[in-house]
């Protein structure tokens, strides 16, 4: 691929992330977001009224949220782990029961970053890890942190380095295929 495709690629699917994140802001503009049961201080999510497709209460909600990048800010937590929180609040909200949700977070990438530990985390920003909050209510509600160990290893990510809540795989590839054939559904943003 050349660099003006890879360039016009990343383009794309960053546009596409916050674009994942703004629209349900802007569509639900008029009401306010509502702090969750679950994971109180993240994830808010809006009410919706009488929805044409029902949500099955009963179903296990088995989701597995490929992460694979971080953003620019790294004094703000990372979108995609409050998406996390989103999830259990949301099914929470509408009636399914906690024991019906099943969540891991597979991570790779630049977002490996945000799964360093505070001092480790303070080295690199110079800041304690705004992700460490989230994560640690993510894990004590059952949310698996898988970071891949291909990335760690690239990177020189310990599991000295990392947040005790995190575990490390042989790669994002094997943790998101396993998931997958343990009937958990991929959500890649």
């Amino acid at each position: 691929m050349s660099l003006e495709a890879k360039t016009h690629y990343n383009l794309k699917n960053t546009i596409a992330s916050y674009l994942f994140i703004l629209v349900p802001a802007l569509i639900f503009s008029q009401q306010k977001s509502k702090e969750g049961r679950i994971i109180s201080e993240y994830g808010k999510t809006y009410e919706v009224v009488n929805p044409d497709f029902k949500t099955n209460k009963q179903q296990n909600l088995k989701a597995v949220f490929d992460v694979g990048r971080t953003f620019k800010d790294s004094s703000k937590v990372n979108p995609l782990f409050n998406t996390a929180a989103r999830y259990l609040n949301m099914h929470d909200a509408a009636g399914v029961p906690l024991k019906n949700l099943k969540v891991a977070l597979v991570v790779h990438g630049s977002a490996a970053n945000d799964l360093l530990n505070d001092s480790k985390y303070k080295i690199k920003y110079g800041i304690d890890n705004p992700n460490t909050p989230l994560l640690s209510a993510l894990s004590e509600k059952g949310v698996q942190i898988i970071l891949c160990g291909q990335t760690a290893a690239y990177r020189n990510i310990t599991r000295q380095d990392a947040l005790p809540q995190v575990q490390f795989a042989l790669s994002a590839m094997t943790a998101l295929v396993q998931l997958q054939n343990q009937d958990y559904r991929l959500i890649n943003f």
